[in-house]
């Protein structure tokens, strides 16, 4: 390497950091109408989200949705929002992560760990720049959805190679892929599970596992999702050690009239309630942090709903979050992305 001076008038450009950088789906900055409509403009004008033509999407989105699911999904925000902090819980789960991957990864003196959301605050581009200011010239992007989906994985990228198709001198970029099967993962979820269900006052005849949904049209044209949601309920089955038709795997979330992945999460746990199945628990594998789906449509609407058909108890366990089992899963993804980019761990990375 030479030793040479730089040219005068040269800036000092911090380098030799590697960057690790969350990202969840997103959240309102507020609870209030305002907020909310921000918020699903940019959601749903997504074209991964929504694979319409814009011609054709763009009147009705406009003319009608922002007209007046911001009202409603305002008010089911209300319902779960943090007053004391003024935020969303997948805001301070999101948060959460972030800090206590940090602490995990202290070792680490070149790491910085950071957050984002894919929509809403704190922006990926807003939050890839401060980490290209601090010296990452290498980024690790963790989309945290376990099972890939291009509504919610292929999105993340799309915003982030955006991001640094503007920037003159971009990092490296490693996109940590789904972990709908690792081992790692399935074993967190069965100790949350069980943990969950050891703390009831009544032994559930059904537990369900309630993934988000997406349109049949996208798993037709070969979304994986389906099958990635599946193959995490049939191993977690196994490491269970469950009978069969015990956990029910269903799809919650439905949105405008075509058809959606099947089951559906309320429609099957209604017709149970009304049918003798009436001690139900319900959990969240396809969520890593709790939020407005897994707190306000299961735990209150669906709850309320279960009760009101005839059901007599109803439990939702929460999701991993950022607790021990939770962070164990990202701290291993984590550590596995960072192989050959520090001196971490090689033991830390996931068994094959």
């Amino acid at each position: 390497m030479s030793d040479q001076p730089r040219p005068t008038g040269h800036p000092d450009i911090r380098h030799g950091k590697v960057g690790v950088l969350l990202v969840n789906l997103g959240t309102p900055d507020g609870c209030d109408t305002a907020s909310v409509r921000r918020y699903l403009r940019e959601f749903l004008s997504d074209p991964r989200v929504v694979e319409r033509p814009r011609w054709l999407w763009y009147p009705v989105l406009y003319g009608i949705i922002l007209t007046f699911r911001p009202k409603r999904s305002a008010e089911a925000y209300a319902k779960v929002w943090d007053r004391e902090r003024d935020e969303s819980p997948l805001r301070t789960y999101s948060r959460d992560q972030a800090a206590r991957l940090g602490e995990r990864l202290a070792g680490l003196d070149e790491v910085e760990v950071d957050w984002a959301m894919r929509y809403g605050n704190p922006a990926i581009e807003a939050r890839l720049l401060v980490l290209r200011e601090k010296g990452c010239d290498r980024v690790v992007v963790v989309p945290l959805y376990p099972q890939y989906s291009a509504t919610t994985t292929a999105s993340v990228c799309d915003e982030v190679f955006r991001v640094l198709s503007a920037m003159r001198w971009m990092p490296a970029v490693r996109v940590a892929p789904p972990w709908h099967d690792a081992p790692v993962y399935i074993d967190a979820l069965a100790r949350s599970l069980e943990a969950g269900l050891a703390a009831l006052d009544f032994e559930p005849q059904k537990v369900v596992a309630s993934y988000h949904g997406i349109p049949k049209r996208y798993f037709d044209a070969g979304d994986p999702y389906y099958c990635h949601c599946m193959k995490t309920s049939r191993l977690l089955e196994a490491r269970l050690g469950w009978p069969g038709g015990r956990l029910v795997t269903a799809f919650q979330s439905t949105f405008g009239p075509e058809e959606w992945l099947t089951p559906a999460t309320d429609e099957t746990v209604k017709g149970w309630a009304a049918n003798g199945t009436d001690r139900v628990a319900i959990f969240n594998p396809g969520f890593v942090a709790d939020c407005i789906e897994t707190l306000e449509e299961i735990d209150i609407a669906l709850r309320e709903d279960f009760f009101a058909a005839g059901g007599r108890a109803f439990a939702h366990v929460p999701c991993l979050n950022a607790s021990d089992e939770g962070m164990d899963v990202i701290e291993t993804i984590v550590r596995r992305e960072l192989c050959g980019w520090t001196h971490t761990d090689a033991s830390h990375t996931l068994s094959s």
